[in-house]
């Protein structure tokens, strides 16, 4: 499962939940008919449970999502905390030089000189781009994900080579 997001709390009283991404484009998943929820990022995926998605829109500044059968508050209570996830299969390929963030953890991380900087073990968003936390031993590099620094990403090799000096 690819973990989308997670809802953070009941929204109005019809049954909708605001919902946070954990990635770009999240208007993209109203494509899915299908959402899959579990109450932990690493649930096993026999504990995944598909909705029906409804409603999936923008409000204020956040994002709200309905789901067939939830209908009063009390429903979208019960949802509050849950990761929202996906099959691969499920999700739009992404355009040339785009990732999903879960196809970048666990890649090797080198510089220019071939000098091994670490492997990546989250990103995180800032608002102005998103940055790989790349971890060697017990020294984190964060190394923002924008083509300056970023030179390449060999998904078939599970490797980044970056723009980026080893006592950066």
């Amino acid at each position: 499962m690819i973990i989308l997001g997670r809802i953070v709390a009941p929204f109005g009283v019809k049954g909708w939940v605001k919902v946070h991404p954990f990635g770009d484009d999240p208007l993209s998943w109203r494509e899915m008919q299908d959402w899959w929820l579990a109450d932990s990022a690493d649930a096993p995926e026999s504990a995944w449970q598909a909705v029906k998605l409804t409603g999936f829109k923008e409000h204020g500044a956040g994002l709200v999502a309905s789901f067939e059968g939830i209908g009063d508050r009390n429903g979208a209570e019960a949802l509050q905390g849950r990761y929202i996830g996906a099959p691969r299969e499920a999700l739009p390929t992404p355009d040339e030089d785009e990732y999903y963030w879960s196809d970048l953890v666990g890649m090797t991380v080198t510089n220019q000189a071939g000098e091994p900087l670490g492997t990546v073990q989250a990103l995180m968003s800032t608002g102005a781009h998103d940055v790989l936390q790349v971890r060697d031993g017990d020294e984190e590099r964060l190394i923002p994900f924008v083509a300056t620094y970023v030179l390449d990403v060999d998904l078939a090799a599970r490797t980044i080579r970056a723009d980026w000096q080893k006592d950066w």
